[in-house]
């Protein structure tokens, strides 16, 4: 990205049958996100005019030129019938077409000519029928990245969640547990804070597992043995990292502006908090790649996809937070 030039940003449609095309309409009607950025969509033109038919607003589907409000610039990527790919419906043709999306702008992302990436919702099965080993966007990305480390963050403007364990069974989460990869995922948020987020020495609050981060070995030793360990291996590399905390007030604190971010030990304990205050504008961000990359942070959402109900809050936040990486990391 040139300096003084808004940067590209790359937003893959999602799942053709869900919600992606709509809210992908309805944010090019906030003008602030040309303010901040370039979208163009990786997606299906007659799936975006089906959705604007949808919601019944007057809108431009382009495959060339300057976004704007009302207005779509698209890098077509498929051409899907619409009698192939319902409403609310998983599809073979619709899956294959999600996957490709995201091919296409990781690969424009990788090679300099879009800045970031931002995702619409997918669908887990969805990945499968279209033959992708992986359970969703965060470990489909990273192998698309070269196989490199990553830590699913979920942010809003007052609390931002980092996880150290995320898609798999709680009792497997507390099996994978163990200062490496603790330190792993402390590591990757304090490096990408630095770099990504404009924060030289970012403040990280380390949650522990049990009740009362343990009571003192009373409930459980996974913060004497696990996390304590691994918080102090940070401190000693220069890291403000700090904890284990009880992750019953933690989050609290983080919300109140005490820290820039709570690692978290499993996907709910981390998220539960994050979506009770961030449920409609919350971003997922996917921390160590080498590209930019956010999402909205929710589904697919068949029961209201064609309704036109569908709010565009994340999808817009998502945008917003990926201008402002692109720039803090130029």
């Amino acid at each position: 990205m040139k300096k003084g030039t808004r940067p590209k940003i790359a937003v893959t449609m999602g799942d053709p049958a869900g919600v992606g095309p709509e809210i992908i309409v309805l944010a090019h009607l906030s003008p602030e996100i040309f303010s901040v950025c370039r979208p163009v969509v990786y997606g299906d033109e007659n799936i975006l005019r089906r959705a604007a038919a949808v919601l019944g607003r007057p809108t431009e589907v382009v495959e060339a030129g300057e976004p704007g409000p009302g207005r779509i610039v698209v890098t077509p990527v498929s051409s899907l019938s619409l009698d192939d790919v319902p409403f609310g419906r998983l599809s073979e043709a619709g899956s294959r077409a999600m996957v490709d999306y995201i091919r296409a702008a990781t690969r424009d992302a990788l090679a300099g000519r879009a800045d970031a990436v931002v995702t619409c919702p997918i669908t887990k099965e969805g990945l499968k029928t279209a033959g992708v080993p992986f359970p969703g966007h965060t470990e489909f990305l990273a192998d698309l990245c070269g196989g490199t480390d990553v830590v699913m963050m979920l942010a809003g403007d007052r609390l931002r969640v980092a996880l150290v364990t995320i898609h798999v069974a709680l009792r497997k989460a507390l099996e994978l547990l163990s200062p490496p990869l603790i330190v792993r995922t402390i590591r990757i948020t304090h490096e990408f804070f630095r770099t990504t987020m404009g924060l030289d020495a970012p403040r990280i609050a380390v949650a522990g597992v049990n009740p009362h981060a343990g009571e003192g070995g009373m409930f459980g030793d996974e913060e004497k043995t696990m996390v304590g360990p691994a918080v102090a291996a940070c401190r000693r590399e220069g890291i403000d990292a700090s904890g284990p905390y009880p992750p019953d007030t933690i989050f609290y604190r983080a919300y109140e502006g005490e820290f820039d971010v709570v690692v978290a030990m499993t996907h709910d304990h981390g998220l539960i908090p994050l979506k009770l205050v961030h449920f409609m504008d919350g971003v997922n961000v996917t921390m160590g790649l080498p590209v930019i990359r956010t999402s909205v942070d929710h589904g697919t959402a068949y029961d209201i996809a064609g309704k036109g109900v569908a709010s565009p809050q994340s999808l817009v936040a998502a945008i917003r937070m990926a201008a402002g990486m692109s720039a803090a990391r130029r």
